[in-house]
């Protein structure tokens, strides 16, 4: 016997293929809202907007103001076949990051998942679009690629604005329609400054200018944090030990700003609010071991799972998240894994709507 919540199988259940959203609410803050109580040890069913009551005057929300960019780029390999090169960050010719707040996207190398990868080795070459192709130069230990992007001066003014031109909205895989239009600014938080995101920090997908004023208007406060999600955030656990699980690196900075009002926020007895799991490995990533978050930049591998106890968030916002993810683990690690998974079988018999485009869920 194991202690439930230390293996990835404990992080199964069944999700139906139904439930999973295509596409966003409309207007964004019309989606459903699961409230799980963690003292009470309950679970309440509301709507988005009502999160409002939940907010006290002196809370903060900690949000990612991260920025999705056209990653995903089609190609055609030389035999015809199709391939997909996926960028996940700007790298230098051997594969070390090169981490900014707003990332160069006229680096001439990146980081990169590859399909299908048996076929795009070292020293393939792939079509992306008229003056624009993809050399495929290395293989890493994570079994990503690193690629060079060719661009025509003539054809495009920068590899930016090859990436914007070509480039697809990185929408995910169990998203199983092509992006369209609407996509370009419906998987972006309205509030989203520092491009270098290859999925958007989905929790944040639900917030409304106007929504975000009234809790403004509230006496609530609203921090920015960043954290370029990759493929850290969705890569998913193979190995039925947790612990034997690699996180991907990806780059995350708390501004001075935001760390004064973290440690105000808690100076004065109100809640940190983490709008997203990505929020709460970026904070946890830079608190110390008193909890006080340090401000600065920095990469982080931080995987957080049951037994963890997080240091600074009070309450969590987020989406529902896919089986035996790193994600769920990390609400689990928050919410403990019994009171989660009670809570996900019961937003799959409520038909909640789930992963990116789906239904939220509050943790106080």
């Amino acid at each position: 016997m194991h202690e439930p919540g230390s293996r990835t199988s404990d992080y199964d259940y069944a999700l139906p293929e139904s439930l999973i959203a295509q596409a966003p609410a409309e207007p964004r803050d019309s989606s459903r809202l699961l409230v799980l109580d963690r003292a009470a040890q309950s679970i309440t069913h509301r709507r988005f907007p009502d999160l409002l009551q939940y907010l006290q005057p002196g809370d903060t929300l900690v949000v990612n103001a991260t920025e999705v960019f056209r990653a995903r780029l089609l190609a055609t390999r030389q035999s015809g076949q199709p391939a997909e090169i996926f960028l996940l960050r700007p790298v230098s010719r051997t594969g070390e990051a090169e981490g900014h707040t707003v990332i160069d996207r006229n680096s001439v190398y990146w980081e990169a998942m590859v399909q299908p990868g048996a076929k795009l080795k070292p020293g393939r070459r792939v079509h992306v679009a008229n003056g624009f192709d993809v050399d495929i130069l290395d293989t890493t230990p994570l079994h990503t690629r690193i690629v060079q992007l060719i661009v025509d001066p003539a054809v495009h003014a920068s590899i930016a604005d090859a990436i914007a031109t070509c480039g697809h909205v990185p929408l995910p895989p169990y998203i199983t329609r092509s992006d369209t239009a609407a996509d370009a600014s419906q998987y972006q938080t309205v509030y989203a400054r520092a491009a270098g995101s290859v999925a958007a920090p989905t929790a944040g997908l639900h917030f409304t200018p106007a929504l975000l004023e009234r809790i403004a208007g509230m006496g609530v406060h609203t921090a920015e944090v960043i954290l370029h999600v990759g493929a850290g955030t969705f890569r998913p656990v193979q190995d039925d030990d947790p612990a034997q699980h690699v996180m991907h690196e990806e780059w995350c900075e708390v501004p001075v700003a935001a760390a004064q009002q973290i440690a105000a926020t808690k100076a004065a007895g109100g809640r940190v609010w983490a709008v997203g799991t990505t929020a709460v490995r970026t904070l946890e990533s830079a608190a110390d071991e008193q909890g006080v978050v340090q401000s600065g930049a920095r990469t982080t591998d931080l995987f957080l799972r049951p037994p963890h106890k997080l240091r600074v968030v009070d309450r969590l916002l987020t989406n529902f998240h896919q089986p035996r993810s790193t994600l769920l683990m990390l609400v689990s690690a928050f919410a403990t894994y019994e009171l989660t998974m009670r809570a996900y079988h019961d937003a799959v018999s409520e038909q909640y709507r789930f992963l990116s485009y789906g239904d939220a869920m509050c943790i106080l």
